[in-house]
């Protein structure tokens, strides 16, 4: 066994499910407050709006991407670095929405506008994570069987 291997920090496929569920949760949590603390003075017209287009990209969009990421996850043997919970591809869309979060953030563009991107992606990121909360939760051991 290579030092490597015995370093890494293995889990078993539903708690990488669980990592990725809080994951999700968590930033899109923090995308909302982010944004909430932005705008303060946000509209009720904005708050929908951000609403209504973060439930949009989460049908339409990410919701295909909590799926893709269950599937693959639960493809993955027990054991598996729980680095591995997201794919090498996704890691760099991660890296890649940080910087374009934070050149938005630091742009001409109106803090209102800001504001409700970052309440629209939150959103969509928070509604899509049931996806993985159900995956995470038909497969508990210590109640009714699984799906």
């Amino acid at each position: 066994m290579s030092w490597l291997a015995r370093l890494k920090p293995g889990a078993t496929i539903r708690t990488n499910l669980l990592i990725a569920a809080l994951m999700w949760s968590f930033i899109g949590l923090y995308l909302m407050v982010r944004g909430y603390l932005l705008c303060k003075a946000l509209s009720w017209m904005f708050l929908g709006l951000a609403l209504g287009l973060g439930t949009l990209k989460a049908f339409w969009l990410i919701g295909r991407s909590a799926r893709k990421n269950i599937a693959r996850i639960v493809a993955r043997p027990d054991g598996m670095c729980i680095g591995g919970v997201y794919s090498w591809g996704m890691w760099g869309m991660v890296v890649c929405m940080m910087l374009g979060g934070r050149l938005l953030r630091n742009s001409s563009v109106s803090p209102l506008v800001v504001s409700v991107i970052y309440l629209a992606v939150g959103w969509a990121l928070l509604l899509s994570s049931r996806l993985i909360w159900q995956e995470w939760n038909a497969r508990r051991t210590d109640g009714p069987a699984k799906k």
